[in-house]
């Protein structure tokens, strides 16, 4: 990212930022640069939060059209009776993102994420990626890896009242304040496809249900070769006898994985608006934190469920 002042005018925009993280956090979030794929209710407010907050540029990635379920979870297109005039996702949240923050270039990428190769990323900060199969996150998140500079990654998914983001900051040092003193601290952070590898015996027991079980219907839709969310309640029965057969590879109690916890996730797949916001705030919070080099870091894993309102940080690694 460049080292320009903030201009004038940015100056006066973001006074009251300024005035919570520094004029620094302000002009690093202003030079930075971040690619969104994947435009549902969760991404959507991800979006607009870090818009307000005055990032350099934003690349959104959807080109899917505009459905009722898309009307219901996305407050960034305009309701009218030709489902949006048929332009894609992508298109309708750039020109209402727009409106928010004109200082903040927002622009439209087609295409399939897959077909984006390498060096397509080197021009960004920050990659998110919502809605995303197993093979999709691996290999983004692969390919941010083989990047010369670091990029840090991001995966979001909510279902019904649940949610979870992955994060890959790599080696990523930041400042880290002590009373009157200052510390400099690094963290070490594994890609999603080694994170995932590692065998749930050897993770410690109080491990979040809600990580195994979005494991198993992860798993289950790579196998029958479904898109995210498209399984329904006559799948359920073949999701607990591949959760049986998951926990007997690896030790686990199947008990750790509740039969109605994954039914939640496997007939409700629909994003619960509530959670896509708190999911969308924390997510705005990481990004911001990862960009300006301030606050701790979440690692790695950051889980949510409305039933219970709690919302759990796991370490998922292996150091």
């Amino acid at each position: 990212m460049s080292g320009e002042e903030l201009t004038e005018q940015e100056t006066a925009l973001y006074d009251r930022q300024i005035r919570v993280w520094g004029v620094d956090a302000q002009r690093r979030l202003s030079k930075s640069h971040i690619f969104v794929s994947g435009l549902k209710g969760t991404a959507v407010e991800f979006c607009k939060n870090i818009v307000l907050a005055g990032v350099g540029s934003l690349t959104l990635n959807d080109d899917n059209p505009v459905t009722p379920e898309a009307l219901a979870a996305n407050f960034l297109i305009p309701f009218d009776e030709n489902m949006g005039g048929g332009g894609s996702l992508a298109d309708l949240c750039c020109d209402s993102l727009k409106d928010f923050n004109p200082m903040v270039h927002v622009s439209v990428e087609k295409g399939d994420l897959s077909s984006f190769g390498v060096d397509f990323f080197e021009k960004f900060d920050i990659v998110v990626i919502s809605c995303c199969s197993l093979a999709a996150k691996k290999s983004v998140n692969e390919k941010c890896r083989k990047l010369s500079k670091k990029l840090a990654f991001y995966s979001v998914d909510c279902r019904d009242s649940c949610g979870e983001i992955f994060v890959d900051l790599q080696k990523y040092c930041y400042v880290k304040k002590k009373a009157d003193e200052t510390d400099e601290c690094q963290l070490d952070y594994p890609s999603f496809e080694e994170a995932i590898a590692i065998p749930w015996r050897s993770l410690p027991k109080r491990v979040s249900k809600l990580y195994f079980a979005m494991r198993v219907v992860e798993r289950f839709e790579e196998v029958e070769r479904r898109k995210p969310g498209e399984t329904s309640i006559a799948d359920l029965a073949n999701v607990l006898k591949l959760r049986n057969e998951l926990c007997l590879a690896h030790s686990l109690n199947e008990s750790q994985i509740p039969d109605t916890l994954l039914e939640r996730l496997v007939v409700s797949t629909k994003e619960f608006p509530p959670v896509s916001a708190i999911l969308g705030g924390i997510l705005g919070q990481e990004v911001i934190k990862a960009i300006s080099g301030k606050g701790d870091p979440l690692k790695n894993f950051f889980f949510f469920d409305a039933v219970d309102g709690k919302g759990v940080i796991e370490d998922i690694s292996t150091s």
